[in-house]
């Protein structure tokens, strides 16, 4: 068993570049992971300069230098961003208030529908299960419950003030980060080894990739957001704003955010017009919307970026959502990527190619020969 391991990892890590690629992405990865927290408004600084380094370097190809680029791009995405907040942020913040304040005419109108079925079908249900499910719920609106939640908004608004230090420091590293660019590469340089080219391959095969996707997955929470607002607000649905930014951003998690917003446009569509020819408009437009989206839409925004399985994916956005919640979420399919390309890159050794040549070679002949010999038999 030990000459076994042995061998493996001489076949697996004889090389030096690989084992530098391995202890960079090791060391980055338990760096963000123990001190992820302390890092954050650096390692949000570092991802937005990386993707406003495009329209920086646009600039830059039009006369302008680095410094009044940056500037320029700078103040433009600070400008979007106070627009976003100070415009939607208001009107969402007042829908979701009213959902929650209508929610037990919703309840009661549930209620008096479930009393019904169970009258209908008492087989399938009975009224003492509808009754712990009454009970369960009437804990959840509960005035101490409530209170308890007040408590914690109280404590997260306590943190306010860390949000303005970001508010100020994040802007700075951008800016830094963007006019700085190339000094501090050079300077980080000197923190890894000498032999990481084959990291350097890795970097190359992934930076165009990563910026595919992450624009690419801005492109289409708009356009998923605002047509589906759209449509909701033709349709007349309560609350359509909200759930029409819900909707553009369930595009995050693959397969699994669409699944998770319909139940609450099903259930806002069905108390607000019940069984009737409007509910099913509303949730035939969504389907369609979701359709043009995954049919349409994602092959045309990634048809360069994503190569993976969905599968792995699902499996991707479950580990790295678990290890950085949001932003482990958004970037489950860069990181997956990033995975499949260390795969993809890691060296073999000559031994196992020569085998692996060797069986391919094999193949076809040991395939031919069954044919031959039909022929020679005929």
């Amino acid at each position: 068993m030990f000459t076994f391991l042995a061998r493996w990892y001489k076949e697996r890590f004889s090389d030096p570049q690989a084992v530098t690629l391995m202890f960079i992405l090791l060391g980055l990865a338990l760096l963000i992971y123990f001190a992820g927290g302390l890092l954050a408004p650096l390692l949000v600084a570092l991802i937005l300069a990386f993707l406003l380094e495009w329209p920086v370097a646009q600039m830059q190809r039009c006369g302008l230098n680095r410094t009044m680029g940056a500037s320029l791009v700078l103040v433009l995405f600070i400008g979007v961003s106070l627009l976003i907040f100070f415009g939607l942020i208001p009107s969402l913040w007042r829908q979701g208030v009213g959902l929650i304040t209508d929610l037990p005419g919703m309840l009661d109108k549930g209620l008096q529908l479930a009393q019904s079925l169970v009258n209908q079908y008492p087989q399938f249900i009975s009224s003492e299960q509808l009754d712990t499910m009454v009970a369960e719920l009437k804990k959840l609106l509960d005035t101490q419950h409530l209170f308890d939640i007040g408590k914690q908004l109280l404590g997260y608004s306590a943190s306010l003030l860390v949000w303005m230090v970001y508010a100020i420091l994040v802007p700075l590293l951008v800016f830094f980060f963007l006019k700085d660019k190339d000094e501090l590469l050079r300077g980080s340089k000197r923190f890894f080894p000498s032999n990481r080219g084959l990291a350097r391959q890795v970097w190359f095969e992934m930076d165009q990739q990563i910026f595919n996707y992450i624009r690419g997955k801005v492109i289409e929470i708009i356009i998923i957001g605002v047509a589906s607002y759209v449509f909701f607000a033709l349709m007349g649905l309560r609350y359509s704003a909200l759930l029409g930014v819900l909707t553009g951003l369930s595009v995050l998690i693959p397969y699994v955010g669409a699944t998770l917003v319909t139940l609450p446009i099903a259930l806002v569509a069905f108390f607000q017009w019940g069984v009737s020819p409007q509910f099913g408009y509303l949730m035939l437009g969504y389907g369609i919307i979701q359709a043009l989206d995954g049919n349409v839409l994602v092959p045309i925004l990634f048809s360069d970026a994503v190569d993976l399985h969905p599968v792995v994916i699902i499996a991707a956005v479950l580990i790295f959502g678990g290890l950085w919640g949001v932003l482990g979420v958004f970037f489950a399919i860069p990181l997956a990527s990033l995975v499949k390309a260390v795969i993809n890159a890691w060296p073999k050794h000559q031994d196992n190619m020569s085998q692996e040549e060797a069986t391919e070679q094999a193949l076809p002949e040991q395939s031919e020969q069954p044919e031959q010999q039909t022929q020679n038999r005929a």
